[in-house]
């Protein structure tokens, strides 16, 4: 198996993001690293962790689980950013820090009553389906106003901003959703807390940071092409 040197690879990734920061004339404080760490193991995450890399991704919310119970000694920032299925609202309510992929208000409603009251809000993303994918999961971009205005009055959650995953190779999407993420702050309930765009990968990060994402999602570029086991 390839050894993968996870400080060259957390600095080349820290490299392309300040280097696509550069050349958007933006700080590179104001993107924030997401480690899409979905079928890697602890140890690799551990190592990340080691390295300074505090927020993790998760897709798959029994395997994610499984690793937040084995790294609870660690201050990790858990993030859940696959799909959200109704019947599982109640773990990533008391687990994960974020939630990328709401895209209807009962999910909404569900994470916010689930939430229990000894932690601070869940910081929720709304996931829209910015190009029409029939495969793709979120909400169309004229049902975000509705949403938006709803769910950002709901007690338990922090409304944060728009998750995006657009067809490859379209990144003029990237700017779509910038635009509407600003046209957000006249019918959010809570206009301050509206500063995240959660959009960019491994292969389009540089182009996502161009348009303004705020949080960039990456897995291969870290963790390397192909699943780890211990």
């Amino acid at each position: 198996m390839t050894t993968i040197d996870f400080q060259s690879q957390l600095q080349d990734v820290h490299a392309q993001i300040n280097q696509a920061c550069l050349q958007a004339n933006r700080n590179f404080q104001d993107v924030q690293l997401l480690a899409v760490s979905k079928t890697h193991p602890v140890s690799a995450i551990s190592e990340f962790y080691q390295l300074g890399q505090k927020a993790f991704g998760e897709n798959y919310l029994q395997e994610a689980l499984e690793k937040i119970e084995h790294l609870k000694d660690l201050e990790i920032e858990w993030h859940f950013i696959g799909h959200v299925q109704r019947n599982k609202t109640k773990h990533m309510a008391e687990k994960f820090a974020w939630v990328h992929g709401v895209d209807r208000l009962i999910i909404a409603e569900r994470l916010s009553n689930q939430r229990p009251e000894n932690l601070q809000p869940l910081n929720i993303c709304l996931q829209v389906n910015i190009d029409d994918q029939d495969s793709k999961d979120g909400c169309a971009p004229d049902e975000v106003a509705e949403l938006v205005e709803k769910i950002s009055r709901l007690p338990n959650l922090k409304l944060r901003g728009f998750m995006v995953i657009p067809k490859p190779e379209h990144v003029e999407a990237f700017t779509t959703t910038k635009q509407l993420f600003d046209q957000v702050e006249q019918y959010h309930a809570q206009p301050e807390h509206w500063d995240t765009l959660s959009m960019g990968m491994s292969a389009d990060m540089a182009e996502a940071i161009q348009a303004g994402s705020t949080m960039v999602r990456v897995g291969t570029a870290l963790f390397g092409a192909r699943d780890y086991s211990d």
